[in-house]
């Protein structure tokens, strides 16, 4: 979350930067906190003056006692002080309690080089590949995937519900060759420490990373233990060293997991649902970064390239942008997202979005490290980024790799992890 000190410091830029995200509340929010933090101060201030002022009273009264002296018009006065310090604090209580509520709900600054506007301003910074020219109409993959009896969707709704895809034989074992494929590479090249993290987590895990509150309907939540299914790996590996202050020389840290994920996608009813490319359940390897500040522009530049490897290895058609203010997500400060083209259904699909956060999720998980011994502790920047998701890269691999028999030729870089080079009729 924001630092309550920018409101008070610098509410110019809060306002300037949640305006550019499009918020029209931006002004109503900064003045809020600002009165409120006003008033916490001046009730803050005023009893611990009206502490102090028992303090020197009791010691007063307990030398008039001793003096066998009346004390009674001060004890009197002590229990109106009493009253209204127990006031100021239940007030301070409450203050303190909205602005919390306030910063939780207030969405990240973004960075200065991120561009104002919507979706409609995002910026295509470079391509990598080409589209595949074919002798023949490419078709979708839902249409391959039944042809080939490795993509069964009606028997994963009757399982459960709409949007739980059910991949089989030689589907599945090509969606298993590239999620290992993927996390060797980041392991044996980039360096990552490979984590199976839990795929359910607390309510302060949520929250830590910006689900919650801001993406409550989106999620699936297990009533009986408390307990959310992880929409991303992002959460439970971010939250792993919460409340935490790692010692001098302990970052970077690196780590990628491969998970399931599990959204409910309340907001994008109707959108883009068929087959494969908007699912509720699908399986992600993700990055995730803790630096210091002072790295995190220059960590999120090679977290990108480090996704990008994966794409360019499999032979896909990419491009690479970079979201406007308007269109970053709730946390995010700065997002380049990865698009890959899919001849079948003729879109760009993306398959990765990899973000800094600055010290944002940090400063809800409370993850500090100590810059060096004796220093005052500092907040972690956090980063993160697909690489890469599926089901989507399962749909372009498929729709760019058919031929004009319905045969599917999968990637090489992929053949010893599948055990085949391809999906025949």
């Amino acid at each position: 979350m924001l630092d309550l000190r920018l409101f008070r410091e610098e509410p110019d830029r809060v306002r300037e930067g949640l305006a550019r995200r499009g918020l029209t509340e931006a002004e109503s929010i900064v003045a809020e906190v600002a009165r409120l933090d006003e008033c916490r101060r001046a009730a803050i201030s005023e009893a611990n003056a009206l502490k102090a002022r028992r303090n020197e009273v009791s010691k007063q009264i307990g030398e008039r006692k001793r003096r066998s002296e009346d004390a009674s018009d001060w004890i009197a006065e002590m229990r109106r002080v009493g009253v209204r310090i127990a006031e100021l604090d239940r007030e301070v209580a409450a203050q303190e309690a909205r602005i919390q509520e306030i910063l939780l709900n207030t969405a990240n600054l973004p960075l200065p080089e991120v561009q104002p506007g919507g979706p409609e301003a995002n910026q295509v910074v470079r391509v990598w590949g080409e589209r595949r020219d074919f002798s023949f109409e490419p078709r979708p993959h839902w249409e391959l995937g039944a042809a080939l009896d490795i993509l069964d969707l009606p028997r994963g709704a009757k399982v459960a519900g709409s949007g739980f895809p059910l991949l089989k034989g030689a589907g599945a074992r090509l969606q298993r060759a590239m999620i290992d494929f993927m996390l060797d590479v980041h392991t044996r090249e980039h360096g990552y420490v490979e984590l199976r993290p839990p795929y359910l987590v607390s309510a302060d895990s949520m929250v830590g990373t910006g689900q919650l509150p801001k993406y409550h309907e989106e999620s699936y939540f297990v009533d009986r233990d408390g307990l959310w299914l992880i929409p991303t790996a992002e959460v439970p590996v971010t939250n792993l060293h919460r409340d935490e202050l790692l010692a001098p020389g302990a970052l970077p840290v690196r780590y990628v997991a491969y998970s399931p994920c599990f959204r409910r996608e309340a907001g994008a009813a109707g959108a883009d649902t068929r087959g494969l490319l908007r699912v509720h359940q699908f399986d992600k390897v993700e990055l995730v970064r803790y630096e210091p500040p002072k790295r995190s522009r220059q960590a999120l530049e090679e977290l990108t390239n480090e996704a990008e490897k994966i794409l360019r290895r499999l032979g896909l058609h990419y491009r690479v942008v970079r979201l406007a203010a308007g269109d970053l997500g709730f946390s995010g400060a700065m997002t380049y997202d990865l698009e890959v083209w899919a001849p079948g259904v003729k879109k760009w699909l993306e398959v990765s979005s990899c973000t800094t956060f600055g010290d944002y999720q940090a400063r809800r998980a409370n993850l500090r490290f100590r810059p060096e011994a004796g220093a005052k502790p500092e907040f972690v920047h956090t980063l993160n980024g697909s690489g890469v998701a599926l089901a989507r890269t399962v749909v372009a691999v498929l729709e760019r790799g058919q031929q004009a028999d319905g045969s599917i030729v999968i990637p090489e870089v992929l053949w010893p992890y599948a055990g085949f080079e391809g999906i025949g009729p």
